[in-house]
């Protein structure tokens, strides 16, 4: 499943190519989302971007358009009206004068209005993003000594999206290989160092796995490994 690196890349692809445009046309081939086409149909797109490993399209009329990938859904961002040859089946089609943005394979899906957001069974649950800006090691290091959370084994905590939202299977492990931690640790077991290091390390690993497409070795040690051929 993409996690949190993944989506934020789509979502820069997407939001590049359609925010601040007008949706000329919409599509969906879900019959349940097929009543939302006209009221999206005209809109301009203000904003989008990832929650998690969900992504959420902003329209001026204040709906959302949500989707969670999950295991196989995919954006494409292609120019108008132009497809990809795949086998997957298309869900959702936005086209606005120059460019489709098509979402394949997901069922995930809905349209919601702010307070359906707000309310969202996973979108109302998740902690904060991996990779939004305004998480701080400080904050990050708050959560992890917090008592919802500190007396939980890392190696399930950092599957809990109520904790941080966009980690998966390679970032955990990931994580706390360089933090120097075992999975069966809890944060209560860690000295204040230790946490310190593991929150720090959470943060520059999500920042350098989406830097450079999913290797979170430091730049350093990829370009001297490049050098060596490895």
């Amino acid at each position: 499943m993409p996690e949190g690196p993944e989506i934020r890349r789509a979502a820069d692809k997407l939001a590049d190519k359609l925010v601040g445009q007008v949706v000329e046309d919409v599509w969906f081939g879900l019959p349940r989302l097929e009543r939302f086409a006209e009221q999206l149909r005209g809109r301009e797109i203000v904003s989008l971007g990832p929650r998690g490993k969900a992504l959420l399209i902003g329209f001026d009329n204040e709906l959302t358009l949500y989707s969670h990938n999950q295991l196989y859904g995919r954006w494409f961002v292609r120019t108008r009206d132009s497809y990809p040859k795949t086998n997957r089946s298309l869900r959702v089609a936005l086209h606005t004068e120059r460019s489709s943005a098509l979402l394949y394979s997901a069922s995930d899906i809905s349209v919601l209005d702010p307070g359906e957001v707000q309310t969202h069974p996973f979108l109302s649950k998740i902690g904060p993003d991996l990779l939004e800006p305004s998480l701080s090691k400080k904050e990050l290091l708050e959560r992890i000594r917090s008592d919802r959370f500190v007396n939980r084994s890392l190696g399930s905590l950092y599957l809990d999206q109520a904790f941080v939202a966009g980690v998966g299977n390679y970032l955990r492990s990931e994580i706390l290989h360089f933090a120097r931690v075992h999975p069966k640790q809890k944060p209560s077991s860690l000295t204040a160092a230790e946490q310190r290091k593991l929150a720090a390390t959470t943060i520059d690993v999500g920042i350098r796995a989406y830097e450079q497409k999913g290797v979170t070795n430091p730049p350093r040690l990829v370009s001297r490994m490049k050098k060596q051929g490895l």
